[in-house]
């Protein structure tokens, strides 16, 4: 009986949960971001500003509703991937299936992108992430938190998706970015002997 009223709890919360990001997302694409109040986006849901607040700690934060899920995937794509897979590995294929589906003309993409303030939240957000994936990655491979290889994997991780969105085949852009962090800028057709200048 417990379990089953823990799982009709977390079924509420989580419907709830949908709803305000929806009409948050709803509202703000009507009539823009600055243009709307949380109390608003409460009553569209047809909830009390407390219960909002209980969701959501910002007003910025309701476009963001699967913050918690991105971050906790990109750990587990680095904990959970397949015995003798490289991270490397794991972390392309994650992003390939999760982040080459957002399209550049979904009224949320659109939203971030014309918002300065919810511009500014992602980014701060995109910080959070890296810095937890650098984590992972010292944890799974031995290496210090601050190391090079550890940050500068987790940053490339983390941008390389949106460079693939401006191509045509971002899957397959995404698959060739991380190749040329794997094999080297030597292995690709840029790397042939070009002006004296590039030589030097």
């Amino acid at each position: 009986m417990a379990e089953t009223t823990t799982g009709r709890r977390e079924r509420k919360k989580a419907r709830t949960r949908q709803a305000l990001a929806d009409a948050a997302v709803r509202l703000f694409t009507e009539r823009g971001f600055d243009n709307v109040g949380v109390r608003e986006v409460a009553e569209a849901a047809d909830v009390s500003l407390s219960t909002l607040f209980k969701h959501f700690p910002s007003k910025e934060a309701l476009v963001f509703d699967l913050d918690e899920d991105i971050e906790s995937a990109l750990v587990a794509a680095v904990h959970d991937r397949a015995p003798g897979q490289p991270v490397l590995h794991a972390l392309r294929d994650h992003m390939v299936h999760t982040r080459t589906v957002v399209r550049t003309d979904d009224p949320t993409f659109l939203l971030v992108e014309s918002t300065p303030a919810l511009r500014d939240h992602a980014r701060r957000m995109w910080s959070r992430h890296e810095k937890t994936l650098a984590a992972a990655l010292a944890e799974a491979t031995g290496l210090a938190p601050d190391a090079p290889a550890v940050t500068g994997l987790a940053r490339f991780t983390l941008e390389a998706p949106g460079i693939a969105r401006a191509s045509t085949d971002p899957a397959r852009a995404l698959h060739d970015l991380f190749a040329l962090l794997e094999h080297g800028w030597a292995t690709t057709p840029l790397a042939l002997p070009g002006r004296p200048s590039d030589r030097t």
